[in-house]
């Protein structure tokens, strides 16, 4: 095997393809014997770095030789070199990147995998990994069956390949999975939904109940890539009402969705940063005239929330109904929600800040008069310089949007120069403070579409 190893690197392209074929032959000729299980990593190493051969008969042949090594050599040996299949495949890829005339960081599509049933002799492997691997092969699977569909073509997972990939993701990851598992899950059923398509409308009820149940998951980054996934999924899913309905009781803390193991306040913020993301990509398919209202009306009441990060995701929620429900809509909170009070407690300043920012961000906020824009403006100012640090950096957001969303965006931008060199220029501030300035200053850059970054400033 180390012979014929040497030999797959040849400058000529018949003696790689010869190679590749002799490699076939070992595994298919010694099955019975298995004598070879040792030689396994180096038929792995060479075979996969002929998947980026430019010459489609060494690709035909490696392909061959490796559906031989996943068809004869047991799938619980195999998904012992899963992890070192993956870091075989990033180095080529890479390689393949940087080379001259490489994509960088563009698509790259290895030719291995985009040829009829180029993934067949990984697909086993990954999905023994996946089923029945120990919690390190089952993560190591997961994320590198993610890996190869990324370099895939849509054309070449069409149809049944894309299904048989999807049904052993969604049928472990409800077990009882450690977090960095179930994040390897998620990540690749989102990848599967963005190449996969119409071929996956079936599974949506499926991805939905997976993706919502995640959503309650006692680690932060598998509730960040459930609320990702929930938005990948709004293309294919054609009844949204009832997800708006179960997200929205969710959010107010009295849903299923709430777990004993992870506190009210963490379930109600993803729940709401899903349903601001669902809002966003899905709520103009919603039917039921109560659907998108109700959203709206959570997180009005959620903007007063005691804990910080609801109320900035309620602020999400709000802008997305506000955005689907219009003007009129976007008017009426303005006034009865977001205008100022002298009475507003901190909490309560913080919240309205978080919507300012939110709504003038907004499709919508491009719809309001001037006279609304000044006010929100000046409460802004007001925001930026309050004592409360929450109140303060929030502000100095929400006065960038204010200033990008102006009607003259430059004018806005020097009637408040002067306060916002003053921020700029205190050295007691707080990191996150100077953070938020620089933020808002960017978003006002965004809204206001300024042709010269420079020149604006």
């Amino acid at each position: 095997i180390s012979e014929i190893a040497a030999k797959c690197t040849s400058d000529k392209a018949e003696m790689r393809r010869e190679a590749c074929w002799a490699m076939e032959l070992v595994i298919s000729e010694r099955k019975e014997l298995a004598d070879f299980y040792e030689q396994v990593p180096i038929l792995i190493r060479e075979l996969i770095n002929r998947l980026n051969d430019d010459n489609q008969d060494v690709l035909k042949a490696a392909n061959n030789a490796l559906n031989a090594l996943s068809t004869h050599v047991p799938a619980e040996e195999l998904v012992n070199h899963v992890e070192y299949m993956r870091n075989l495949i990033a180095t080529m890829v890479s390689d393949a990147r940087r080379r001259k005339g490489g994509v960088g960081d563009g698509e790259f599509l290895l030719p291995g995998f985009n040829m009829p049933k180029g993934l067949d002799p990984l697909l086993p492997i990954y999905q023994r990994g996946i089923l029945y691997g120990v919690p390190s092969i089952r993560e190591a699977s997961a994320a590198g069956l993610g890996e190869v569909i990324s370099l895939t073509g849509t054309k070449f997972l069409a149809g049944p390949l894309i299904i048989k990939m999807t049904g052993p993701l969604l049928r472990i990851v409800g077990d009882r999975n450690p977090a960095n598992v179930k994040i390897a899950i998620l990540k690749t059923l989102g990848l599967i939904l963005v190449k996969g398509g119409p071929a996956l409308r079936a599974f949506v009820p499926q991805f939905q109940t997976t993706f919502v149940k995640a959503l309650a998951d006692p680690s932060r980054q598998v509730r960040v890539e459930a609320i990702h996934a929930l938005g990948l999924l709004m293309p294919l899913s054609t009844r949204v009402d009832p997800l708006l309905k179960e997200l929205v009781i969710g959010a107010q803390g009295k849903g299923a969705a709430t777990s004993d193991t992870v506190g009210v306040v963490a379930v109600q913020t993803a729940t709401l940063e899903a349903l601001a993301v669902v809002l966003r990509e899905g709520g103009s398919k919603a039917k039921l005239p109560e659907s998108i209202p109700s959203a709206l009306t959570a997180s009005k009441d959620l903007l007063e929330h005691a804990d910080e990060s609801v109320r900035e995701a309620a602020a999400k929620v709000l802008a997305a109904a506000c955005d689907i429900l219009g003007l009129d809509n976007t008017l009426d909170v303005i006034e009865e929600t977001i205008s100022d009070s002298a009475s507003d407690s901190a909490d309560i300043r913080h919240g309205k800040a978080c919507a300012i920012r939110r709504i003038l961000s907004a499709d919508v906020a491009a719809e309001l008069d001037e006279n609304i824009l000044s006010d929100l403006l000046k409460q802004s100012l007001n925001y930026m310089k309050d004592d409360k640090a929450t109140v303060k950096d929030a502000g100095c957001v929400a006065i960038g949007a204010a200033i990008g969303r102006s009607k003259n965006p430059t004018v806005a931008l020097r009637g408040v120069e002067a306060e916002l060199l003053t921020v700029m220029g205190n050295t007691k501030e707080t990191l996150e403070t100077h953070q938020a300035l620089a933020k808002g200053l960017c978003l006002a850059l965004t809204l206001a579409e300024a042709k010269d970054n420079i020149d604006f400033f």
